[in-house]
């Protein structure tokens, strides 16, 4: 198996070990811990599977807790703690290991008939195929795209285009706002179980959004000042989606303090609707201090 999109949807079907408990792989990665968008996905799938299939999620809870290991399964433990006329809850609990590294709370909601209105976009923004992929804009700028991008690049299950060009100097972010938009859509088909694709947007939605609280202090790319972690996450799902065709994350951070920043971000689809709201909150300690 050597397409990312098919080792990201492997990546999410979870072995069902017993009742309301599951296991997840988590790969050997050369990173220091598991990626939180990862666990993220894989807890909600958790959720899902023990749901009926005509009630989509409509949001959810998480907080991460401790460092995941790469390389080592995480189980899944789901308590079901409603299942109403219109409303299901569920909490899951992600041990590694023994220890407690992640818990999530999702609700699932059946669908109903009701008013419509959304807020426009912030701003209008190039098509996707306009701009430049991230290994071009790092090959522009450093004439070759290293070693260990190289390899990123391959394994990347989703495919990134920033609708502003990558900032590279101090220079360049001196003044700039805390925002960042950036096209997004895994790079093949993730099949038809929507819960597959609203699992594989909720992996995607961990990878950029605090990015956008460092934007003002450092260049996204190259070495980093700052020890980066997720800390809690949230998100609201609101209209049906395809994560293998493009959307735009609209992102922003309102405020940054006492190591730690906010930041949120909105996805659209093409056509400008509001699919997903997402808020995260992350630490951001300064390396060497």
């Amino acid at each position: 198996m050597t397409n990312p999109a098919e080792r990201l949807v492997d990546l999410l079907d979870l072995e069902q070990i017993e009742v309301n408990i599951f296991r997840g792989r988590s790969p050997q990665e050369s990173l220091q811990r598991v990626f939180g968008g990862q666990v993220a996905g894989q807890a909600l799938v958790a959720a899902g599977r023990t749901t009926e299939g005509d009630r989509p999620v409509h949001s959810l809870h998480a907080y991460f807790l401790r460092p995941g290991r790469p390389g080592v399964p995480i189980v899944y433990q789901v308590e079901r703690v409603r299942d109403g006329r219109s409303f299901t809850t569920r909490r899951v609990v992600a041990v590694q290991q023994g220890r407690t590294i992640f818990n999530l709370t999702a609700s699932f909601h059946k669908p109903e008939p009701g008013f419509e209105h959304q807020l426009p976009m912030r701003r209008a923004v190039p098509d996707p195929e306009d701009l430049p992929t991230v290994a071009d804009e790092v090959r522009e700028h450093l004439r070759h795209l290293p070693e260990a991008l190289e390899r990123m690049a391959r394994r990347m299950p989703f495919e990134l285009r920033y609708a502003d060009r990558l900032r590279w100097t101090p220079d360049e972010i001196a003044g700039a706002e805390p925002r960042s938009a950036v096209w997004m859509r895994a790079v093949g088909p993730l099949g038809d179980d929507p819960l597959v694709h609203t699992c594989a947007l909720t992996y995607a939605s961990d990878m950029t959004l605090l990015d956008a609280v460092r934007i003002p202090v450092e260049p996204l790319w190259g070495p980093r000042g700052f020890d980066m972690a997720s800390l809690d996450h949230a998100m609201w799902f609101h209209r049906p989606f395809r994560a293998d065709e493009w959307f735009l994350y609209d992102q922003e951070s309102p405020i940054a303090t006492g190591s730690r920043g906010l930041a949120r971000g909105r996805i659209y689809d093409r056509e400008g609707r509001l699919l997903v709201s997402v808020v995260q909150e992350g630490l951001f300690r300064k390396l060497g201090g």
